[in-house]
Protein backbone atom coordinates (compact mmCIF):
# COMPACT_ATOMS: atom_id res chain seq x y z
CA UNK A 1 0.00 0.00 0.00
CA UNK A 2 2.92 2.36 0.57
CA UNK A 3 3.76 2.16 -3.11
CA UNK A 4 2.65 5.21 -5.09
CA UNK A 5 2.02 3.68 -8.53
CA UNK A 6 3.34 6.45 -10.76
CA UNK A 7 3.95 5.47 -14.37
CA UNK A 8 5.65 7.27 -17.28
CA UNK A 9 3.43 9.53 -19.32
CA UNK A 10 4.02 11.63 -22.41
CA UNK A 11 5.82 11.30 -25.70
CA UNK A 12 8.63 13.02 -27.52
CA UNK A 13 7.46 16.26 -29.10
CA UNK A 14 7.81 14.94 -32.66
CA UNK A 15 5.38 12.13 -31.84
CA UNK A 16 2.79 14.62 -30.59
CA UNK A 17 2.84 17.29 -33.31
CA UNK A 18 4.77 17.59 -36.54
CA UNK A 19 7.49 20.21 -37.02
CA UNK A 20 5.34 22.55 -39.08
CA UNK A 21 2.51 22.58 -36.52
CA UNK A 22 4.93 23.02 -33.64
CA UNK A 23 6.73 25.92 -35.33
CA UNK A 24 3.44 27.58 -36.22
CA UNK A 25 2.20 27.44 -32.63
CA UNK A 26 5.52 28.70 -31.24
CA UNK A 27 5.32 31.63 -33.68
CA UNK A 28 1.80 32.40 -32.45
CA UNK A 29 3.03 32.54 -28.86
CA UNK A 30 6.13 34.65 -29.55
CA UNK A 31 4.46 38.10 -29.79
CA UNK A 32 2.53 37.39 -26.58
CA UNK A 33 5.73 36.40 -24.78
CA UNK A 34 7.51 39.50 -26.08
CA UNK A 35 4.64 41.65 -24.82
CA UNK A 36 4.84 40.02 -21.38
CA UNK A 37 8.62 40.49 -21.15
CA UNK A 38 8.38 44.12 -22.28
CA UNK A 39 5.61 44.94 -19.82
CA UNK A 40 7.49 43.31 -16.95
CA UNK A 41 10.50 45.49 -17.77
CA UNK A 42 8.26 48.56 -17.92
CA UNK A 43 6.86 47.86 -14.46
CA UNK A 44 10.29 47.11 -12.98
CA UNK A 45 11.53 50.53 -14.16
CA UNK A 46 9.09 52.31 -11.82
CA UNK A 47 8.99 56.00 -12.65
CA UNK A 48 12.28 55.76 -14.50
CA UNK A 49 15.98 56.69 -14.22
CA UNK A 50 15.37 60.20 -12.87
CA UNK A 51 13.68 58.79 -9.78
CA UNK A 52 16.34 56.10 -9.38
CA UNK A 53 18.93 58.92 -9.34
CA UNK A 54 16.95 60.77 -6.67
CA UNK A 55 17.02 57.71 -4.44
CA UNK A 56 20.76 57.24 -4.96
CA UNK A 57 21.44 60.91 -4.22
CA UNK A 58 20.00 60.33 -0.75
CA UNK A 59 22.53 57.54 -0.20
CA UNK A 60 19.81 54.88 -0.40
CA UNK A 61 19.17 51.81 -2.54
CA UNK A 62 16.11 51.50 -4.73
CA UNK A 63 13.55 48.94 -3.67
CA UNK A 64 14.52 46.61 -6.50
CA UNK A 65 18.19 46.86 -5.45
CA UNK A 66 17.24 46.06 -1.86
CA UNK A 67 15.43 42.94 -3.03
CA UNK A 68 18.47 41.80 -5.01
CA UNK A 69 20.61 42.13 -1.87
CA UNK A 70 17.98 40.41 0.29
CA UNK A 71 17.38 37.20 -1.64
CA UNK A 72 19.86 34.34 -1.69
CA UNK A 73 22.53 34.69 -4.38
CA UNK A 74 21.67 32.90 -7.61
CA UNK A 75 17.95 32.64 -6.83
CA UNK A 76 15.10 34.53 -8.49
CA UNK A 77 12.19 36.47 -7.11
CA UNK A 78 8.75 35.09 -7.84
CA UNK A 79 6.79 38.29 -8.02
CA UNK A 80 3.00 38.39 -7.65
CA UNK A 81 0.78 41.33 -8.52
CA UNK A 82 3.20 42.71 -11.11
CA UNK A 83 0.42 44.17 -13.24
CA UNK A 84 -1.88 45.61 -10.58
CA UNK A 85 -3.01 49.06 -11.83
CA UNK A 86 -1.24 48.46 -15.15
CA UNK A 87 -2.21 51.13 -17.67
CA UNK A 88 -4.53 53.05 -15.32
CA UNK A 89 -4.19 56.84 -15.47
CA UNK A 90 -4.39 58.75 -12.19
CA UNK A 91 -4.54 62.36 -13.28
CA UNK A 92 -1.64 62.01 -15.69
CA UNK A 93 0.34 59.64 -13.44
CA UNK A 94 0.67 55.86 -13.43
CA UNK A 95 1.47 53.60 -10.49
CA UNK A 96 3.58 50.67 -11.76
CA UNK A 97 2.78 47.57 -9.70
CA UNK A 98 0.58 49.83 -7.53
CA UNK A 99 3.76 51.24 -6.02
CA UNK A 100 4.62 48.09 -4.06
CA UNK A 101 6.57 44.93 -4.88
CA UNK A 102 5.17 41.70 -3.43
CA UNK A 103 7.16 38.55 -4.05
CA UNK A 104 8.23 35.12 -2.85
CA UNK A 105 11.95 35.17 -2.11
CA UNK A 106 14.35 32.55 -0.81
CA UNK A 107 16.34 34.00 2.09
CA UNK A 108 18.87 31.88 3.98
CA UNK A 109 17.30 28.83 2.34
CA UNK A 110 13.80 29.67 3.60
CA UNK A 111 10.94 30.86 1.40
CA UNK A 112 9.52 34.18 2.57
CA UNK A 113 6.93 36.69 1.43
CA UNK A 114 8.44 40.14 0.92
CA UNK A 115 6.33 43.31 0.76
CA UNK A 116 8.37 46.33 -0.30
CA UNK A 117 7.21 49.87 -1.09
CA UNK A 118 8.68 51.06 -4.41
CA UNK A 119 10.56 54.22 -3.49
CA UNK A 120 10.84 55.23 -7.17
CA UNK A 121 7.03 55.61 -7.43
CA UNK A 122 5.70 58.60 -5.47
CA UNK A 123 8.08 57.79 -2.58
CA UNK A 124 6.37 54.45 -1.98
CA UNK A 125 2.88 55.91 -1.57
CA UNK A 126 -0.22 53.73 -1.41
CA UNK A 127 -2.43 54.03 -4.50
CA UNK A 128 -5.84 52.55 -5.22
CA UNK A 129 -5.40 48.76 -5.13
CA UNK A 130 -2.12 49.01 -3.16
CA UNK A 131 -3.78 47.93 0.11
CA UNK A 132 -5.55 45.01 -1.58
CA UNK A 133 -2.28 43.91 -3.16
CA UNK A 134 -0.47 44.02 0.19
CA UNK A 135 -3.31 42.15 1.89
CA UNK A 136 -3.30 39.50 -0.84
CA UNK A 137 0.41 38.89 -0.22
CA UNK A 138 -0.20 38.74 3.53
CA UNK A 139 -2.93 36.17 2.95
CA UNK A 140 -0.54 34.04 0.90
CA UNK A 141 1.94 34.22 3.78
CA UNK A 142 -0.74 33.31 6.31
CA UNK A 143 -1.98 30.32 4.33
CA UNK A 144 1.53 28.92 3.78
CA UNK A 145 2.94 30.07 7.17
CA UNK A 146 5.81 31.86 5.43
CA UNK A 147 7.96 34.43 7.26
CA UNK A 148 6.87 37.87 6.11
CA UNK A 149 9.29 40.75 5.59
CA UNK A 150 8.24 44.37 5.17
CA UNK A 151 10.66 46.75 3.46
CA UNK A 152 9.01 50.02 4.45
CA UNK A 153 9.69 53.26 2.61
CA UNK A 154 6.20 54.73 2.41
CA UNK A 155 4.96 58.31 2.29
CA UNK A 156 1.40 57.22 3.17
CA UNK A 157 -1.70 57.33 0.99
CA UNK A 158 -1.48 59.03 -2.39
CA UNK A 159 -3.92 61.68 -1.19
CA UNK A 160 -5.46 62.78 -4.52
CA UNK A 161 -6.88 59.24 -4.81
CA UNK A 162 -7.48 58.61 -1.09
CA UNK A 163 -11.18 57.81 -1.52
CA UNK A 164 -10.29 54.68 -3.50
CA UNK A 165 -7.82 53.29 -0.99
CA UNK A 166 -8.85 54.52 2.48
CA UNK A 167 -12.34 53.21 3.21
CA UNK A 168 -14.05 49.90 2.56
CA UNK A 169 -13.55 46.34 3.76
CA UNK A 170 -10.18 46.00 1.99
CA UNK A 171 -9.05 49.60 2.49
CA UNK A 172 -5.66 50.53 3.89
CA UNK A 173 -6.63 49.82 7.49
CA UNK A 174 -7.22 46.14 6.69
CA UNK A 175 -3.45 45.74 6.26
CA UNK A 176 -3.08 46.14 10.02
CA UNK A 177 -5.75 43.52 10.68
CA UNK A 178 -3.77 41.16 8.47
CA UNK A 179 -0.63 42.05 10.48
CA UNK A 180 -2.57 41.03 13.57
CA UNK A 181 -3.86 37.77 12.11
CA UNK A 182 -0.38 36.77 11.01
CA UNK A 183 0.90 37.48 14.50
CA UNK A 184 -1.99 35.60 16.13
CA UNK A 185 -1.26 32.54 14.00
CA UNK A 186 2.44 32.57 14.78
CA UNK A 187 3.73 33.67 11.38
CA UNK A 188 7.03 35.54 11.88
CA UNK A 189 6.99 39.17 10.71
CA UNK A 190 10.15 41.26 10.37
CA UNK A 191 10.19 44.92 9.33
CA UNK A 192 12.94 47.11 7.98
CA UNK A 193 12.16 50.82 7.88
CA UNK A 194 14.36 52.50 5.28
CA UNK A 195 12.89 55.99 5.03
CA UNK A 196 9.44 57.58 5.11
CA UNK A 197 6.95 55.75 7.27
CA UNK A 198 3.98 58.06 7.64
CA UNK A 199 0.41 57.58 8.88
CA UNK A 200 -0.75 54.12 7.78
CA UNK A 201 2.81 53.34 6.74
CA UNK A 202 3.78 54.06 10.34
CA UNK A 203 1.41 51.42 11.68
CA UNK A 204 2.46 48.75 9.20
CA UNK A 205 5.74 47.65 10.86
CA UNK A 206 4.74 48.01 14.51
CA UNK A 207 3.11 44.60 15.01
CA UNK A 208 6.16 42.87 13.50
CA UNK A 209 8.27 40.69 15.78
CA UNK A 210 11.43 42.65 14.95
CA UNK A 211 11.71 46.23 13.68
CA UNK A 212 14.92 47.78 12.31
CA UNK A 213 15.42 51.41 11.29
CA UNK A 214 18.17 53.12 9.32
CA UNK A 215 19.46 56.53 10.35
CA UNK A 216 17.38 58.08 7.54
CA UNK A 217 14.17 56.37 8.65
CA UNK A 218 11.28 57.65 10.69
CA UNK A 219 7.87 56.36 11.78
CA UNK A 220 5.20 58.97 12.50
CA UNK A 221 1.44 59.27 12.73
CA UNK A 222 1.81 62.74 11.19
CA UNK A 223 4.84 64.17 9.41
CA UNK A 224 6.60 67.49 9.89
CA UNK A 225 4.44 69.35 7.37
CA UNK A 226 1.21 68.40 9.12
CA UNK A 227 2.66 69.19 12.55
CA UNK A 228 3.71 72.61 11.28
CA UNK A 229 0.21 73.30 9.96
CA UNK A 230 -1.68 71.93 12.98
CA UNK A 231 0.56 73.07 15.84
CA UNK A 232 2.85 75.71 14.28
CA UNK A 233 5.88 73.71 15.41
CA UNK A 234 9.01 73.74 13.23
CA UNK A 235 10.42 70.26 13.64
CA UNK A 236 11.70 67.58 11.27
CA UNK A 237 10.14 64.18 10.78
CA UNK A 238 13.38 62.60 12.06
CA UNK A 239 13.01 64.64 15.26
CA UNK A 240 9.42 63.47 15.60
CA UNK A 241 9.88 59.77 14.97
CA UNK A 242 13.41 58.86 13.96
CA UNK A 243 15.50 56.04 15.40
CA UNK A 244 16.57 58.17 18.35
CA UNK A 245 12.91 58.35 19.38
CA UNK A 246 11.64 54.89 18.54
CA UNK A 247 14.67 52.76 19.42
CA UNK A 248 15.71 54.58 22.59
CA UNK A 249 12.53 56.23 23.89
CA UNK A 250 9.23 54.77 22.65
CA UNK A 251 10.45 51.19 22.15
CA UNK A 252 8.48 50.97 18.88
CA UNK A 253 11.62 49.72 17.10
CA UNK A 254 14.32 47.29 18.18
CA UNK A 255 17.53 48.29 16.41
CA UNK A 256 19.04 51.23 14.53
CA UNK A 257 21.55 50.66 11.75
CA UNK A 258 23.59 53.08 9.63
CA UNK A 259 22.37 52.27 6.11
CA UNK A 260 20.36 50.11 3.74
CA UNK A 261 23.03 47.45 3.26
CA UNK A 262 23.42 46.90 6.99
CA UNK A 263 19.68 46.68 7.51
CA UNK A 264 19.35 44.05 4.77
CA UNK A 265 22.15 42.01 6.37
CA UNK A 266 20.24 42.20 9.66
CA UNK A 267 17.02 41.00 8.00
CA UNK A 268 18.86 38.03 6.54
CA UNK A 269 20.33 37.25 9.95
CA UNK A 270 16.87 37.30 11.54
CA UNK A 271 15.51 34.88 8.92
CA UNK A 272 18.49 32.58 9.54
CA UNK A 273 17.40 32.31 13.16
CA UNK A 274 14.04 30.82 12.16
CA UNK A 275 13.42 27.07 11.78
CA UNK A 276 14.60 25.70 8.46
CA UNK A 277 12.31 24.21 5.82
CA UNK A 278 10.54 20.87 6.30
CA UNK A 279 10.62 20.19 2.57
CA UNK A 280 13.71 17.98 2.71
CA UNK A 281 12.05 15.81 5.37
CA UNK A 282 8.92 15.34 3.25
CA UNK A 283 10.99 14.52 0.17
CA UNK A 284 12.30 11.50 2.07
CA UNK A 285 15.63 11.57 0.29
CA UNK A 286 14.10 11.95 -3.18
CA UNK A 287 15.54 14.98 -4.94
CA UNK A 288 13.93 17.10 -7.61
CA UNK A 289 14.31 15.61 -11.10
CA UNK A 290 13.50 17.33 -14.37
CA UNK A 291 10.66 15.99 -16.56
CA UNK A 292 11.66 13.57 -19.30
CA UNK A 293 10.39 16.12 -21.82
CA UNK A 294 11.31 19.83 -21.73
CA UNK A 295 8.91 22.45 -20.43
CA UNK A 296 10.06 24.64 -23.31
CA UNK A 297 7.86 22.43 -25.56
CA UNK A 298 4.66 23.81 -24.03
CA UNK A 299 4.20 26.89 -26.26
CA UNK A 300 4.32 24.59 -29.30
CA UNK A 301 1.88 22.07 -27.81
CA UNK A 302 -0.88 24.37 -26.48
CA UNK A 303 -2.51 26.30 -29.34
CA UNK A 304 -3.23 29.99 -28.88
CA UNK A 305 -6.59 29.43 -30.57
CA UNK A 306 -8.83 28.21 -27.76
CA UNK A 307 -10.98 26.27 -30.24
CA UNK A 308 -8.12 23.89 -31.05
CA UNK A 309 -7.52 20.79 -28.94
CA UNK A 310 -4.29 19.35 -27.54
CA UNK A 311 -3.24 16.35 -25.45
CA UNK A 312 -3.56 17.30 -21.79
CA UNK A 313 -1.30 14.40 -20.73
CA UNK A 314 1.54 16.03 -22.67
CA UNK A 315 1.23 19.13 -20.48
CA UNK A 316 1.53 17.01 -17.32
CA UNK A 317 4.50 15.15 -18.81
CA UNK A 318 6.36 18.47 -18.99
CA UNK A 319 5.52 19.56 -15.44
CA UNK A 320 6.00 16.44 -13.29
CA UNK A 321 9.31 15.05 -12.07
CA UNK A 322 10.61 12.45 -14.57
CA UNK A 323 7.21 12.64 -16.31
CA UNK A 324 5.86 10.11 -13.80
CA UNK A 325 2.18 10.33 -12.85
CA UNK A 326 -0.40 8.26 -10.98
CA UNK A 327 -3.81 8.85 -12.55
CA UNK A 328 -6.53 8.30 -9.96
CA UNK A 329 -10.04 7.19 -11.01
CA UNK A 330 -9.04 6.92 -14.67
CA UNK A 331 -12.07 4.96 -15.83
CA UNK A 332 -14.77 7.52 -14.96
CA UNK A 333 -15.30 11.15 -15.88
CA UNK A 334 -12.86 10.96 -18.78
CA UNK A 335 -13.19 14.68 -19.49
CA UNK A 336 -11.12 15.22 -16.33
CA UNK A 337 -7.67 14.00 -15.35
CA UNK A 338 -6.74 13.83 -11.70
CA UNK A 339 -3.77 12.21 -10.04
CA UNK A 340 -0.57 12.53 -8.07
CA UNK A 341 3.01 13.30 -9.03
CA UNK A 342 6.16 14.72 -7.54
CA UNK A 343 7.13 18.30 -8.34
CA UNK A 344 10.56 19.24 -7.07
CA UNK A 345 10.68 15.90 -5.23
CA UNK A 346 7.45 16.57 -3.30
CA UNK A 347 4.03 15.03 -3.86
CA UNK A 348 1.16 17.16 -5.18
CA UNK A 349 -2.27 16.48 -6.59
CA UNK A 350 -3.24 17.61 -10.09
CA UNK A 351 -6.62 18.24 -11.70
CA UNK A 352 -6.90 19.30 -15.35
CA UNK A 353 -9.28 19.27 -18.29
CA UNK A 354 -8.90 16.99 -21.27
CA UNK A 355 -9.46 18.63 -24.64
CA UNK A 356 -11.00 17.45 -27.90
CA UNK A 357 -13.64 14.73 -28.10
CA UNK A 358 -14.22 11.87 -25.64
CA UNK A 359 -16.58 8.91 -25.56
CA UNK A 360 -20.03 9.65 -24.13
CA UNK A 361 -20.71 7.15 -21.29
CA UNK A 362 -24.46 7.70 -21.73
CA UNK A 363 -24.22 6.80 -25.43
CA UNK A 364 -21.04 4.75 -26.03
CA UNK A 365 -21.30 4.97 -29.82
CA UNK A 366 -21.19 8.77 -29.67
CA UNK A 367 -18.66 11.38 -28.65
CA UNK A 368 -18.94 14.64 -26.77
CA UNK A 369 -16.57 17.58 -26.23
CA UNK A 370 -14.15 17.59 -23.32
CA UNK A 371 -13.20 20.86 -21.62
CA UNK A 372 -16.69 20.76 -20.05
CA UNK A 373 -17.81 19.45 -16.65
CA UNK A 374 -20.24 16.52 -16.79
CA UNK A 375 -21.76 14.56 -13.90
CA UNK A 376 -19.09 11.84 -13.60
CA UNK A 377 -16.21 14.30 -13.96
CA UNK A 378 -17.62 16.56 -11.24
CA UNK A 379 -18.10 13.63 -8.86
CA UNK A 380 -14.60 12.38 -9.66
CA UNK A 381 -12.78 15.62 -8.93
CA UNK A 382 -14.91 16.20 -5.82
CA UNK A 383 -13.77 12.86 -4.44
CA UNK A 384 -10.19 13.52 -5.47
CA UNK A 385 -10.19 16.99 -3.91
CA UNK A 386 -11.45 15.53 -0.62
CA UNK A 387 -8.78 12.83 -0.75
CA UNK A 388 -6.04 15.42 -1.24
CA UNK A 389 -7.41 17.34 1.73
CA UNK A 390 -7.47 14.18 3.83
CA UNK A 391 -3.91 13.28 2.84
CA UNK A 392 -2.49 16.80 3.14
CA UNK A 393 -1.42 17.03 -0.50
CA UNK A 394 -1.19 20.48 -2.05
CA UNK A 395 -3.57 20.56 -4.99
CA UNK A 396 -2.87 22.12 -8.40
CA UNK A 397 -5.77 22.97 -10.71
CA UNK A 398 -4.87 23.41 -14.39
CA UNK A 399 -7.88 25.03 -16.03
CA UNK A 400 -8.84 24.99 -19.68
CA UNK A 401 -12.58 24.84 -19.28
CA UNK A 402 -15.62 26.08 -21.18
CA UNK A 403 -18.04 25.57 -18.27
CA UNK A 404 -20.67 23.05 -17.17
CA UNK A 405 -22.79 20.83 -19.37
CA UNK A 406 -26.17 22.46 -20.04
CA UNK A 407 -29.60 21.37 -21.25
CA UNK A 408 -32.51 19.25 -20.11
CA UNK A 409 -30.44 16.08 -19.67
CA UNK A 410 -27.85 17.90 -17.58
CA UNK A 411 -30.57 19.21 -15.28
CA UNK A 412 -32.10 15.73 -14.95
CA UNK A 413 -28.70 14.42 -13.95
CA UNK A 414 -28.60 16.95 -11.12
CA UNK A 415 -25.51 18.89 -12.22
CA UNK A 416 -26.50 21.75 -9.91
CA UNK A 417 -26.23 19.43 -6.91
CA UNK A 418 -23.01 17.76 -8.06
CA UNK A 419 -21.49 21.17 -8.77
CA UNK A 420 -22.56 22.44 -5.36
CA UNK A 421 -20.88 19.44 -3.74
CA UNK A 422 -17.63 20.27 -5.55
CA UNK A 423 -17.88 23.93 -4.55
CA UNK A 424 -18.52 22.91 -0.92
CA UNK A 425 -15.49 20.63 -1.01
CA UNK A 426 -13.15 23.27 -2.40
CA UNK A 427 -14.56 25.94 -0.08
CA UNK A 428 -13.81 23.87 3.03
CA UNK A 429 -10.46 22.34 2.05
CA UNK A 430 -7.59 23.20 4.39
CA UNK A 431 -4.74 22.23 2.08
CA UNK A 432 -2.89 24.77 -0.06
CA UNK A 433 -4.52 24.93 -3.49
CA UNK A 434 -2.96 26.61 -6.54
CA UNK A 435 -4.86 27.42 -9.72
CA UNK A 436 -3.43 27.94 -13.21
CA UNK A 437 -5.57 29.37 -16.00
CA UNK A 438 -3.86 27.64 -18.90
CA UNK A 439 -6.24 28.98 -21.52
CA UNK A 440 -10.04 29.14 -21.12
CA UNK A 441 -11.56 29.85 -17.70
CA UNK A 442 -15.25 30.22 -18.43
CA UNK A 443 -18.45 30.47 -16.44
CA UNK A 444 -19.19 28.32 -13.42
CA UNK A 445 -16.45 25.93 -14.53
CA UNK A 446 -13.93 28.59 -13.49
CA UNK A 447 -15.51 28.65 -10.04
CA UNK A 448 -15.79 24.87 -9.70
CA UNK A 449 -12.12 24.33 -10.54
CA UNK A 450 -10.93 26.50 -7.65
CA UNK A 451 -10.96 29.87 -9.37
CA UNK A 452 -9.91 32.86 -7.29
CA UNK A 453 -13.28 33.26 -5.48
CA UNK A 454 -12.59 29.83 -3.91
CA UNK A 455 -9.36 30.93 -2.26
CA UNK A 456 -6.47 29.22 -4.00
CA UNK A 457 -3.31 30.48 -2.32
CA UNK A 458 -2.08 31.70 -5.71
CA UNK A 459 -3.82 31.92 -9.07
CA UNK A 460 -1.61 32.16 -12.14
CA UNK A 461 -2.59 33.14 -15.67
CA UNK A 462 -0.69 32.68 -18.92
CA UNK A 463 -0.45 35.09 -21.86
CA UNK A 464 -3.21 33.07 -23.59
CA UNK A 465 -5.63 32.94 -20.63
CA UNK A 466 -9.23 34.00 -21.28
CA UNK A 467 -11.26 34.66 -18.09
CA UNK A 468 -14.98 35.38 -18.54
CA UNK A 469 -18.52 34.15 -17.99
CA UNK A 470 -18.77 33.34 -21.71
CA UNK A 471 -17.03 34.10 -24.99
CA UNK A 472 -17.73 37.40 -26.73
CA UNK A 473 -19.58 35.90 -29.70
CA UNK A 474 -21.74 33.71 -27.46
CA UNK A 475 -22.59 36.65 -25.22
CA UNK A 476 -23.48 38.83 -28.21
CA UNK A 477 -25.88 36.12 -29.44
CA UNK A 478 -27.42 35.79 -25.96
CA UNK A 479 -27.82 39.57 -25.66
CA UNK A 480 -29.62 39.89 -29.01
CA UNK A 481 -31.38 36.53 -28.99
CA UNK A 482 -34.80 38.11 -29.57
CA UNK A 483 -33.51 39.58 -32.83
CA UNK A 484 -32.19 36.24 -34.15
CA UNK A 485 -33.70 33.09 -35.64
CA UNK A 486 -32.94 29.50 -34.61
CA UNK A 487 -29.73 29.58 -36.65
CA UNK A 488 -28.61 32.80 -34.90
CA UNK A 489 -29.17 34.84 -38.04
CA UNK A 490 -30.66 38.35 -37.82
CA UNK A 491 -34.39 38.15 -38.52
CA UNK A 492 -35.12 41.60 -39.88
CA UNK A 493 -34.75 42.32 -43.58
CA UNK A 494 -34.68 46.10 -43.11
CA UNK A 495 -31.11 47.09 -44.16
CA UNK A 496 -30.80 49.96 -41.67
CA UNK A 497 -32.07 47.94 -38.72
CA UNK A 498 -29.97 44.95 -39.75
CA UNK A 499 -26.78 47.07 -39.93
CA UNK A 500 -27.53 48.54 -36.49
CA UNK A 501 -27.96 45.09 -34.91
CA UNK A 502 -24.80 43.80 -36.60
CA UNK A 503 -22.82 46.77 -35.26
CA UNK A 504 -24.17 46.40 -31.73
CA UNK A 505 -23.41 42.67 -31.70
CA UNK A 506 -19.89 43.32 -33.00
CA UNK A 507 -19.38 45.99 -30.32
CA UNK A 508 -20.47 43.59 -27.56
CA UNK A 509 -18.21 40.84 -28.89
CA UNK A 510 -15.21 43.20 -29.14
CA UNK A 511 -15.76 44.60 -25.64
CA UNK A 512 -16.07 41.17 -24.05
CA UNK A 513 -13.03 39.85 -25.91
CA UNK A 514 -11.03 42.88 -24.67
CA UNK A 515 -12.18 42.24 -21.10
CA UNK A 516 -10.89 38.64 -21.35
CA UNK A 517 -7.31 39.90 -21.74
CA UNK A 518 -5.20 38.47 -18.87
CA UNK A 519 -3.73 41.93 -18.25
CA UNK A 520 -7.22 43.22 -17.46
CA UNK A 521 -7.61 40.47 -14.86
CA UNK A 522 -4.13 41.14 -13.44
CA UNK A 523 -4.72 44.90 -13.37
CA UNK A 524 -7.72 44.54 -11.06
CA UNK A 525 -6.39 41.67 -8.92
CA UNK A 526 -8.65 39.06 -10.55
CA UNK A 527 -5.53 36.93 -10.99
CA UNK A 528 -2.24 37.06 -9.11
CA UNK A 529 0.39 36.89 -11.84
CA UNK A 530 0.89 36.26 -15.55
CA UNK A 531 3.60 33.69 -16.29
CA UNK A 532 5.00 32.19 -19.46
CA UNK A 533 4.19 28.56 -20.18
CA UNK A 534 7.89 27.70 -20.10
CA UNK A 535 8.09 29.17 -16.55
CA UNK A 536 5.19 27.14 -15.24
CA UNK A 537 7.12 24.17 -13.85
CA UNK A 538 9.46 26.48 -11.91
CA UNK A 539 6.48 28.26 -10.39
CA UNK A 540 4.78 25.00 -9.43
CA UNK A 541 8.00 23.59 -7.98
CA UNK A 542 8.39 26.65 -5.75
CA UNK A 543 4.74 26.75 -4.69
CA UNK A 544 4.75 23.08 -3.75
CA UNK A 545 8.00 23.46 -1.81
CA UNK A 546 6.53 26.40 0.11
CA UNK A 547 3.55 24.19 1.00
CA UNK A 548 5.90 21.79 2.80
CA UNK A 549 8.24 24.36 4.38
CA UNK A 550 6.28 24.90 7.57
CA UNK A 551 5.57 21.95 9.83
CA UNK A 552 2.91 21.25 12.43
CA UNK A 553 0.18 23.54 11.11
CA UNK A 554 -1.66 21.06 8.85
CA UNK A 555 -2.08 17.34 8.38
CA UNK A 556 0.48 15.70 6.08
CA UNK A 557 -0.01 11.92 5.88
CA UNK A 558 2.72 9.54 4.83
CA UNK A 559 1.92 7.72 1.57
CA UNK A 560 1.25 4.40 3.36
CA UNK A 561 -2.10 5.65 4.66
CA UNK A 562 -3.29 7.89 1.84
CA UNK A 563 -7.00 8.04 1.14
CA UNK A 564 -5.94 7.84 -2.51
CA UNK A 565 -5.26 4.12 -2.06
CA UNK A 566 -8.81 3.59 -0.80
CA UNK A 567 -10.24 5.33 -3.86
CA UNK A 568 -8.06 3.18 -6.10
CA UNK A 569 -9.13 -0.10 -4.48
CA UNK A 570 -12.83 0.76 -4.38
CA UNK A 571 -13.06 1.89 -8.01
CA UNK A 572 -10.60 -0.30 -9.88
CA UNK A 573 -9.81 -3.23 -7.65
CA UNK A 574 -6.36 -1.86 -6.80
CA UNK A 575 -3.04 -2.97 -8.21
CA UNK A 576 -0.85 -5.89 -7.41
Amino acid sequence: MAHVPVVPIGKERAAVVDDATFDREVSSHEPLIEKLNARRAEVRAGWGPKYVDRVHEKGKLTTRERLEHLKDPGTRLYEVGTFVNYGIDFGGLESPAAGVVTAFAQIEGRWCVVIANDNTVASGAWWPKTPEKIERAQEMARRLRLPTLYLVDCSGLYLPEQRKSFAGATGAGHIFKMNSLLSAEGVPQIAGVFGDCIAGGGYMPIISDRVYMTEQAYMVIAGAALIKGAKSQHITSLDIGGPEVHVHQSGCADERVPDDETLIACLRREVARLPSSGAAFYRGGVESMEPSYPTSDLPGLIPVDHRQAYEAEEVLARLCDQSLFWEVLPSVGREMICGVARVGGLYAGFVLNRQGLIADPEAPAEQRPAGILYRQGIAKISAFSRACNSDGLPLIWLQDISGFDIGAEAERHGLLAYGSNLIYTNSTNEIPMFTVLLRKASGAGYYAMAGLPYDPVVQLSTPISRLSVMEGRTLAIASYNSKLDDNFEIITVDPKERAEIEKKMADVEARIDADMDPYVAARQLDTDEIVRLDELRDWLRVLVEMSYQGVGYRRVKNPRIWTMHDLDVLTSGGRA
